[in-house]
């Protein structure tokens, strides 16, 4: 028999085990089995999960303060094929009133997709988690004429990633200040391990933004992609990560990235997907 009734802060930790059950049979982004994803996306507004014997089997959380409202669900993989997804779905769809409703799953599944297409939502994102097994090490050499060197965080690496994302189809561009914020009050960015890649004549042409075993961003400015920049960058920090003492590297990429691709050859391996999609109210 299921309880039905809102959790919060304290049940964290069982909410964790919930997650990490997620991700062991659909993988993901595995920073949602720790408190700071997890917080962020289930303790929203208002709270709802299916418990049975003093553990939740499900839950979603849903923040009605902003347009559109927003929701983060998952069903324990025990409990899948029992209508508790579509019924999480409809009080998420109840709480949020008259606004657009925007789901995020960070485990996500075949089935979860089936579930929301049949509600009338549209799939606006998804993405690849990737791992890779840093005891086996890509061997690129370096791109001719390049050099690499630490990122400063500044103009400079800003600049850079601006130019290297502006004509991607749907870039907006962030104000400097709020990027080059973002990284620097990141505790787990790694100054030593970003690199800024630079050509003969010394102009910045590509870089790498590396936070805890994470490369967190690459890019590589227009007239120097097809040359090795940014095989070459991504082997550099995976060395350095593994000479750092980490055992594996993360990065999530846009599922119709043609990087995607670079990053398999170089080692990394599918950990599962995520994804983001919209119900529009009429």
């Amino acid at each position: 028999m299921l309880i039905w009734q809102e959790f919060g802060e304290e049940d964290l930790p069982a909410l964790a085990g919930l997650a990490e059950a997620c991700l062991a049979v659909d993988g993901g982004l595995p920073l949602f089995g720790q408190p700071p994803l997890l917080r962020a996306r289930l303790l929203q507004t208002r709270t709802l999960a299916a418990w049975h014997d003093g553990e939740p089997v499900a839950a979603v959380g849903v923040g009605t303060g902003r347009t559109p409202a927003t929701a983060t669900g998952l069903v324990h993989p025990a409990w899948r094929g029992q209508g508790i997804g579509a019924r999480l779905l409809s009080w998420a769809d109840e709480q949020a009133g008259d606004a657009d409703l925007l789901v995020t799953t960070e485990t996500w599944s075949a089935d979860a997709e089936t579930l929301f297409a049949g509600r009338g939502f549209e799939r606006t994102f998804l993405e690849w988690v990737l791992r890779h097994d840093l005891d086996a090490l890509p061997e690129v050499p370096a791109a001719d004429g390049v050099r690499l060197e630490p990122a400063a965080l500044g103009p400079e690496l800003f600049g850079t990633y601006r130019a290297s994302f502006a004509d991607r189809p749907g870039f907006v561009e962030p104000a400097a200040e709020d990027w080059l914020g973002e990284l620097r009050e990141d505790d787990g960015y790694r100054p030593d391990l970003s690199l800024i890649a630079r050509g003969p004549d010394g102009t910045a042409v590509g870089f790498l933004n590396v936070i805890e075993n994470w490369i967190d961003q690459v890019g590589v400015v227009p007239k120097w992609r097809g040359r090795r920049v940014g095989a070459y960058l991504v082997a550099t920090a995976l060395w350095s990560l593994a000479g750092d003492g980490a055992r594996e590297a993360w990065l999530c990429v846009n599922d119709n990235n043609p990087a995607a691709a670079l990053y398999r050859r170089l080692g990394f391996c599918d950990a599962g997907r995520r994804a983001r999609y919209l119900r529009r109210r009429p």
